[in-house]
Parts: C-alpha cells; structure tokens; sequence
C-alpha cells in the first residue's frame, strides 16, 4: 500500500481535520524557527554592543591615564655623567613640564653637551673620534658629559623606527642603571647601523646593555621591549627641534651632533674624503674654551698640538 493511501478511506470531515492540524503543526515549528533567529540576532546584536562598548571604554581609559614621567636621571632631557663615569641622580621629568637644566660645573671641570641620534653618521663619526679623550676627560674627573638622546631620524632606519628604540634603550639605562650609560651609548655607537637599513633589533639592543654589565636587567628587558620611554623621547626630541634649549643659549637643535663646551658650540669639520673627524681639532677646542687651567689639569688629558 502507498503512503498516505489510507486517507481515502477518511471521510471528508476526517481529511479536514487531518488538514488542519497539519497546518497548525507547520505554524507551530514556523514560530519556534523566528524565536531562534529572533534569540540569535538579539544575541548577537548584544555581543556587538558589549563589544563597542569595550572598545569605548578602552579609549577613554587610554585618553584618561595620566601620561608616564620621564626616565629618572634625566630631568633636563640628558644625563649628566661625571668622575668614575657616574651619572648625576634625578628625577625624572614629569607630564607637561619643562626640562630642568644640570647644575653648574666647577670651573674648572669642563661642561660637556652632546645632542645625538644614535642612527646619524656624523654622530658615530665624533664618537669613533673623540671617544677615548671623552673617557679620560669624564673619568678623571677633568669634565662631565650631558648626552642627550632624540630621535628625528627615524624615516632612515627602513621602518622599525630604530632612532626611537635606540633612544628608547638608552633611557632605559639611564633609568634602571645609570652608572652603565656612559659604556652602553659608547657601545651603541660602536655597533652603529647605516642609514637605510633596519637598525639593531630590540633584542640586540638588550644584549648590548648586557655586556655592559647593567644592574635590573629584567627591568631593563621590559623596558625595551615596550619602549616604555617612546612617548618621553618624542617629546624631548619636539623639544629639541623647536626650542628654545633649556639650560643653553640655543635657540633650537639644528641637526647632530650638536656639542656644546661650557656653553660654546663646537662648529666641527669633517674630512671630504673620509667623512671622518679630527680628534685634535676636537683637543684644541676644549684648549681654547677652558684656556691655561685645562693645560694645567694634573689628570690625563689630550695634550695640544704646538700652536694650538
């Protein structure tokens, strides 16, 4: 017998009941299927909404937190290092402030500024140059030096921003192990990338602080990897480029390395042919800046050629 073949034998009254709780079965199953899309599209609408609303909430708590300090030690934007290459203690520079100069050297300590990009060649240059009478001369106590780190150079470092991360790294010494600066933005130069290349990685970048010898290299690693200081360097590096200069008589940062000697500015030459510089150019400038007392200095310091 084929399905349904025993419906003609219902009577006529029969089929249309049969009809009718057919369809009501139909309607039924019909309104069970809109409440599962309506409990979906109420669901997910809901998902959505919690979702904007976390987005919201997340900016607004971004917008709200209070803008991190400076590294210490490097209240008037650099750190000042002195005899046995120990850096001069401060705190760091807080949200919206204005740098606070270092204070006065003795007169007869030299006064050393150095404004540098860690990717800028003719910064690298100064520094293969001048790096051991700058060790001698801060060392033995005969000058300090000021490094003050920015970062307008990082269009050259193939996008990784490698003028920031260095800047970056070398605040997080400053701020977790000061007394290891003077080292690590030596070695920071001796490792120096060309233009137009990546740059060091931020885990090159925690190994060189390691062979330094860092204190709290934990903080330290952290430190870099979440460039902890990035907002600090952009702002030291508007600073700088827009002045005026806080404890100089400079309008503004032109380019680097700008080195100033108890206030002077070192108007530099370099090799055509070399792109190198003078190291006793360099020796006679601190000569004529500081006159007969630098010649005096008892600790070892370049010695001027005659004439000079």
């Amino acid at each position: 017998m084929s399905a349904g073949s025993g419906d003609s034998h219902l009577s006529k009254a029969e089929r249309r009941s049969a009809a009718r709780e057919k369809a009501r079965q139909l309607r039924e199953e019909q309104k069970k299927k809109e409440r599962r899309n309506r409990f979906l599209i109420q669901g997910g609408i809901i998902v959505a909404i919690l979702a904007v609303i976390a987005v919201v909430a997340l900016v607004i708590v971004n917008a709200v937190r209070p803008p991190a300090s400076g590294p210490q030690n490097m209240l008037s934007d650099g750190i000042k290092i002195g005899e046995n290459f120990e850096a001069v203690r401060t705190p760091g520079l807080r949200p919206g402030a204005e740098p606070v100069p270092a204070q006065t050297n003795e007169p007869d300590v030299l006064d050393i500024k150095i404004w540098v990009d860690y990717m800028c060649p003719f910064c690298g240059g100064f520094e293969r140059a001048n790096a051991e009478q700058l060790s001698q001369l801060v060392g033995s106590g005969s000058a300090t030096l000021e490094v003050h780190p920015i970062s307008f150079l990082d269009r050259a470092s193939a996008g990784t921003q490698y003028s920031t991360r260095a800047a970056n790294a070398a605040a997080c010494v400053a701020n977790y192990s000061p007394d290891k600066f003077f080292a690590f933005n030596q070695l920071l130069f001796a490792n120096q990338p060309e233009e137009g290349t990546a740059g060091l990685s931020n885990d090159e970048l925690i190994e060189l602080t390691q062979q330094v010898g860092v204190s709290r290299a934990n903080d330290i690693v952290q430190c870099v990897e979440s460039q902890k200081f990035k907002s600090w360097v952009k702002g030291a590096t508007d600073r700088a480029l827009n002045g005026p200069v806080a404890g100089t008589e400079l309008e503004k940062i032109q380019g680097t390395p700008t080195v100033l000697v108890n206030g002077q500015q070192y108007q530099y030459t370099v090799d055509p042919q070399t792109g190198e510089f003078d190291p006793d150019e360099f020796a006679r400038f601190l000569t004529q800046v500081l006159g007969s007392q630098f010649i005096e200095e008892p600790t070892p310091t370049p010695t001027p050629p005659a004439g000079g």
